[in-house]
């Protein structure tokens, strides 16, 4: 346990490597890779892709929103990560800093310096992933041990991405590109709470996950990816071959003996291609028409 007594530069350096442990690095992209994609697929000029609003977003969304989001998942996990075996080697087991609420606290707070930069029709959006990252994890929504509501409250993810889309656009993205990017988020979320389906039965949390078991959320997993694929095709078929990929994968390693918790860690690599196709994609298509 770190102590909060002495706040020496060594000290803070510990809270500082903490922190970015408590942030998931593998996964900073997954909140600021969508800013990405929305700016692409908005921006009219090339001067639409760096403003105030744009980098602010960017910004945010790679680590203060992060810490805001995990730090709250781990405070409110305190007793079920001390069986799960992720917190071991790749992730930080909090244990009790007193420095890390604050922190988280304040990384949530820091949300609202976005406002003054970004339209009023993007304010929706940063509040929803403010409300849905909170209550993912905090009671009384604890969302996360609701089977169903866990895996539709991940949509938090793609949030930043329509914030970011209607801040350079101004008006509101597509509602099917809307739809395919929550089912994507729907489905990625599900799929990596398969290594934890064991962890979560032991501590008697009930996860959509643990409802349907490995083989059957796998097929859930599939179906959510399948409609992402679909959704994204009827707006253009491109689109829907990259996304394609996903259903194609989980059918993979379903059918294969590889170990998913080994899998679950190649997932930020595939999710960081596929993210930089479409904002190429969407770039493409700014340049090109």
């Amino acid at each position: 346990m770190l102590s909060d007594d002495h706040v020496s530069p060594d000290t803070t350096r510990n809270h500082l490597e903490y922190l970015l442990t408590l942030s998931r690095p593998r996964f900073w992209l997954y909140l600021a890779g969508p800013v990405l994609i929305g700016v692409a697929f908005a921006a009219d000029a090339q001067a639409d892709l760096f403003t105030p609003a744009t980098v602010a977003l960017f910004a945010y969304f790679l680590l203060p929103a992060n810490v805001f989001l995990y730090g709250v998942n781990d405070l409110y996990d305190r007793d079920i990560d001390q069986v799960n075996p992720k917190k071991d080697e790749r992730e930080a087991r909090y244990e009790g800093q007193r420095y890390v609420p604050v922190a988280v606290v304040g990384s949530g707070l820091a949300a609202l310096a976005l406002l003054p930069w970004l339209p009023r029709s993007a304010w929706p959006w940063i509040g929803a992933f403010l409300i849905l990252g909170a209550g993912y994890s905090a009671p009384p929504l604890r969302f996360k041990t609701s089977p169903w509501l866990d895996s539709l409250s991940n949509g938090l993810y793609v949030t930043p991405g329509i914030a970011a889309y209607v801040s350079v656009a101004g008006s509101q993205p597509p509602a099917l590109a809307i739809a395919g990017a929550w089912l994507w988020a729907m489905g990625m979320h599900t799929f990596s709470a398969i290594p934890d389906i064991e962890p979560d039965r032991r501590a008697g949390v009930r996860t959509t996950a643990t409802v349907l078991g490995e083989t059957r959320t796998y097929a859930y997993c599939g179906g959510c990816w399948l409609a992402s694929a679909l959704a994204f095709g009827a707006i253009d078929l491109r689109f829907g071959a990259v996304m394609g990929a996903y259903p194609v994968l989980i059918g993979l390693l379903a059918t294969s003996s590889v170990d998913v918790s080994r899998a679950y860690w190649w997932f930020p690599a595939i999710n960081t291609v596929v993210g930089a196709t479409l904002t190429m994609g969407g770039l493409w298509v700014m340049l090109h028409g």
